[in-house]
């Protein structure tokens, strides 16, 4: 849910990378942190619980522009892939104002790939989102890899984007595809918040002040 703070005038907005495990979607958080001005971000932090210690919680707010005189900010997270992870994915997605799916273009993942993007779908719609009004991009992801090893994204569209949304290659470790990415996921919520009266219908009164969220990542 994107928050309004009217005392700094600033719109906030959730962004959460969501995939299959070890898909590169913290590495996307760690590629755009390490290229974005020291004076742009804020800290980027991680987690670790008893439970689930491979769970990383990120935080980088990134300021993006301004729509209506507000200073537009998002915050980026990670949910864990792995399908024990079910119920934080449903938590860290709650709320989303867009959301990147980072595939990973290794063939033999193809399936664990179809499955994350069918339970996107299946969390969203349990949330009482229409997920077809939700800002959605994808990513196929490791493109760097040796050719025999991943697919051509014709073969990755046909398999996953059934929605027809704007898609990018990859190769988060090295930095090719991740601010076309996330320029894309920006642009969508960009366009649904101008629709008109964003900001008005947004807010829950003067001085609502826009609180942190931590997110999970693999």
């Amino acid at each position: 849910m994107t928050l309004v703070n009217y005392q700094t005038r600033e719109i906030t907005c959730k962004v959460v990378y969501y995939g299959p495990g070890r898909a590169g979607k913290t590495t996307n958080l760690h590629t755009i942190f390490s290229q974005v001005p020291e004076d742009r971000k804020g800290k980027m932090l991680s987690l670790a619980t008893h439970t689930e210690r491979t769970l990383f919680f990120d935080f980088l707010p990134l300021d993006l522009g301004t729509i209506s005189g507000f200073t537009t900010r998002l915050q980026l997270y990670t949910v864990p892939g792995q399908s024990y992870y079910k119920a934080t994915r449903k938590l860290v997605l709650q709320g989303a104002d867009g959301v990147v799916f980072v595939a990973d273009s290794q063939s033999r993942l193809l399936n664990e790939n179809i499955e994350s993007f069918q339970d996107l779908h299946d969390n969203v719609a349990e949330q009482g989102v229409d997920a077809r009004g939700l800002p959605l991009v994808i990513q196929y992801n490791k493109q760097d890899l040796p050719r025999e090893m991943i697919l051509p994204r014709e073969q990755l569209s046909d398999a996953i984007n059934f929605r027809n949304v704007p898609e990018f290659t990859a190769d988060a470790l090295h930095g090719p595809g991740v601010f076309e990415t996330l320029r894309a996921i920006s642009a969508q919520i960009f366009a649904k918040l101008s629709g008109g009266g964003a900001v008005e219908r947004l807010s829950g009164g003067a001085g609502e002040r826009a609180s942190g969220r931590a997110g999970a990542g693999r």
